[in-house]
């Protein structure tokens, strides 16, 4: 890692400044499984505490467990009681039929392309590019994605780089450039600049 952050400070001087105001990187990284893929359904559009109370629920209502079949067994309407919208019920319903019926299969995602897993992936109803992105950051590891779309990322190089409005995803890919590639790095430090104890 030390490797990353020497490429970072010394190709970008606004990230190098805040890579020594956040210290050393401490990403959490996840399982890389059904359950962190529910997990990151479940906390889409809603604050942190909100979005863990209601997985906490599910985890409890499937019985301390989250798999295709425990999640199937559950009827829509109680994953509604739980606190989920229909929306979400119905993707992650989805995600559990297409695991059960190994048209996604987690154990080889691993041995894919950034790209191949956006494409297997994004075809569960629900599941968009940026949550493929967080899944390749935190639960794959690999260290070269950039979540353009993301509000936060976007936000935070407003922030740090003095702009008056928030950069375009496009914008954020150009300025992505200097930090190939190392993009998950920079991005948790962006993230960080803004949350300095966010859950990353």
């Amino acid at each position: 890692m030390k490797e990353a952050i020497h490429h970072l400070r010394r190709n970008d001087s606004v990230l190098a400044e805040i890579i020594r105001r956040v210290g050393d990187y401490r990403i959490e990284f996840r399982e890389p499984g059904f359950e962190t893929l529910v997990k990151s359904i479940v906390y889409q559009q809603l604050s942190g505490r909100v979005a863990s109370i209601i997985f906490e629920r599910l985890v409890k209502a499937a019985g301390g467990g989250l798999t295709p079949a425990s999640v199937l067994k559950l009827r829509p309407q109680r994953m509604r009681k739980l606190g989920l919208s229909k929306q979400k019920t119905e993707y992650i319903r989805d995600l559990a039929r297409h695991t059960r019926d190994k048209r996604v299969v987690f154990e080889e995602l691993g041995g894919l392309s950034d790209a191949e897993v956006i494409e297997r992936l994004t075809e569960v109803k629900g599941i968009g590019v940026w949550t493929v992105h967080m899944f390749l950051m935190f639960a794959l590891r690999r260290t070269d994605v950039l979540p353009v779309g993301d509000l936060g990322i976007r936000n935070a190089i407003k922030a740090a780089y003095g702009l008056k409005d928030s950069p375009t995803p496009a914008e954020v890919e150009a300025m992505g450039a200097r930090w190939r590639p190392y993009c998950t790095v920079a991005s948790w430090y962006l993230w960080r600049s803004l949350e300095p104890n966010a859950n990353l």
